[in-house]
C-alpha cells in the first residue's frame, strides 16, 4: 500500500494545477482539468461509479455499499490544486528511503537542514518525497487524493470488507477559498464528509476560523508639492493611519491556537490612491465580529478627519468556525479517534489556524473534520511528505468505512 500511495503522490505531483485568485473562473485555471480528468479515468479503472465531472471542475464519483446494514453515506474530500502563491510548474519530487535524520540536500545548492526544520527528526527511518528545490511538493492537497484514491482502490478489490455507500470528490480552488462554492450538496447526497487535507500524522481538526476578508481605499488629491498647501490630500498617508491604528499584538507572528488576528496582507497606492487588503481572522464568532467592528471604528475616524469619500472599507465574509455544526454531531469525530487508536495513532486534536473546505462545506449542510493526509512546510520549496504517514492514512479511511458499518443496523 505505501508503495501503491507514492507511486500515484510522485504522478499527481508533476502536473501542474496552481490555482489563481485573480481569475474569476470556476476552476480558476484550466490546468486543474488536467488532473481532474485523468482521476476521472482512474477512479472509472478502479471500479467506481456514478462519475461526473461538471463544468467547474467537481469531480464525484461513488463506490456502492457492499453490505445489507443501514449505514450513513460517508464521503471523501481532497483538492486538485496547489497554492498561488508559490510555483506548482515542473514539479520534480525526490524520493528519499530509509532517511538518516541528515540534511538533505534539494538542488541548485539548497539544503534542508533538521537544524532548521526539527520536524524532519520525526521521520527517521522513513521514506521521504521533497521537491527539487525549485517548486513546492504538491502534498498540499495531492496527497490526500492519492490516499483516497488508493483507498477506493482497495476496498473495490478487498469486498470482504464491508462498508456502506462511500461518496468521493475532488474539488478545485480550495487554496483560494473558493472550493465548495459551487458544490452541489444536495447532488453529492453524502451525511457525513471528511477532508483529507491536514498536515502530520494524528491530526484531526473540526474547528476552524471565522474569516473575513477586507479591502480599505483610500482617496486623495494630488497637486504640484510646491504648491500643496492646505491643497494635497495624500492617500498613502491616509492608509498609513489606518494601517497604523491596527492592533499591534494581534498579527499572525504573534498569535497561536485559539488567538486570532489582522494581517495585513498588502499595501499599494499613490497620492491619488491607495489600497490595502487584509484578511481577519478568529476562532471566537463574537471576537470575529468584534475585530469586524473595529475597522468600521478606524474607518469613521479617517472619515472625520479627511471627509466622507475619502475611504472606503469593504468587508467580506469568507467562511465559519466549522466546529458549530460538527460540535452537535461529535460522532464523527469520535470516530475517526476510535480509528486511529486501532492503528496506534495519537490524534492531535487542535483547532486549524485558517480553513479548509470542511469550513464552508458545514454550513451548507455537510459536517465534514479534516484528517492528516502528510503534508509538511506546506506551501513551498522546503515541502514533504512521508510515505509511511500516507499509508497511515489511507488506512484511517479504511478503519472509518468499517466502523460506520459494525455501528449500523
Amino acid at each position: 500500500m505505501k508503495e501503491t500511495v507514492i507511486e500515484r503522490l510522485i504522478r499527481y505531483a508533476k502536473i501542474d494545477t496552481q490555482s489563481d485568485f485573480t481569475s474569476n473562473t470556476t476552476p480558476s485555471t484550466a490546468k486543474q482539468l488536467d488532473l481532474l480528468n485523468l482521476l476521472k479515468e482512474e477512479l472509472a479503472e478502479i471500479g467506481l461509479t456514478d462519475i461526473t465531472l461538471d463544468e467547474n471542475g467537481y469531480l464525484f464519483a461513488t463506490l456502492e455499499s457492499n453490505t445489507e446494514k443501514s449505514v450513513p453515506t460517508l464521503a471523501f474530500l481532497a483538492h486538485v490544486d496547489t497554492t498561488s502563491d508559490f510555483s506548482g510548474t515542473n514539479v520534480n519530487p525526490q524520493r528519499i528511503d530509509n532517511y538518516d535524520g541528515e540534511p538533505i540536500k534539494l538542488g541548485n545548492g539548497l539544503i534542508m537542514s533538521p537544524n532548521y526544520f526539527p520536524n524532519l527528526k520525526n521521520y527517521i527511518g522513513q521514506t521521504l518525497i521533497t521537491t527539487d528545490g525549485t517548486t513546492l511538493l504538491g502534498a498540499d492537497d495531492k496527497a490526500g487524493i492519492a490516499e483516497i484514491m488508493t483507498a477506493m482502490e482497495y476496498l473495490v478489490q478487498h469486498p470482504e470488507v464491508k462498508h456502506g455507500k462511500i461518496r468521493v470528490a475532488f474539488t478545485p480552488d480550495e487554496e483560494i477559498g473558493r472550493g465548495p462554492h459551487k458544490f452541489d450538496v444536495e447532488a453529492f447526497n453524502a451525511d457525513y464528509a471528511y477532508t483529507l487535507d491536514g498536515g502530520p500524522l494524528g491530526e484531526l481538526q473540526y474547528e476552524s476560523f471565522n474569516a473575513a476578508g477586507v479591502k480599505v481605499t483610500t482617496r486623495g488629491t494630488s497637486v504640484h508639492p510646491g504648491s500643496a498647501k492646505n491643497q494635497m490630500v495624500n492617500a498613502i498617508t491616509m492608509a498609513i493611519k489606518f494601517q497604523n491604528a491596527m492592533p499591534t499584538d494581534a498579527v499572525p507572528e504573534k498569535t497561536e491556537g485559539y488567538e486570532g488576528f489582522i494581517h495585513l496582507m498588502s499595501f499599494n497606492g499613490h497620492i491619488e490612491e491607495a489600497t490595502l487588503s487584509y484578511i481577519v481572522r478568529d476562532h471566537d464568532r463574537e471576537k470575529f465580529e468584534a475585530k469586524k467592528a473595529y475597522f468600521r471604528e478606524v474607518e469613521a475616524k479617517i472619515k472625520t478627519e479627511y471627509g466622507d469619500d475619502s475611504i472606503t472599507v469593504d468587508i467580506e465574509d469568507q467562511y465559519y468556525n466549522m466546529g458549530e455544526k460538527i460540535t452537535p454531531v461529535m460522532e464523527i469525530v469520535e470516530i475517526v479517534k476510535e480509528a486511529m487508536a486501532k492503528l496506534n495513532i495519537t490524534p492531535i486534536i487542535e483547532p486549524i489556524r485558517g480553513g479548509t473546505d470542511g469550513s464552508q462545506l458545514s454550513f451548507m449542510g455537510l459536517p465534514t473534520p479534516n484528517i492528516f493526509a502528510g503534508g509538511e512546510n506546506m506551501h513551498g520549496k522546503f515541502e514533504f511528505v512521508s510515505g509511511e504517514t500516507m499509508e497511515k492514512a489511507t488506512q484511517v479511511i479504511l478503519e472509518i468505512v468499517q466502523l460506520f458499518e459494525a455501528q449500523g443496523k
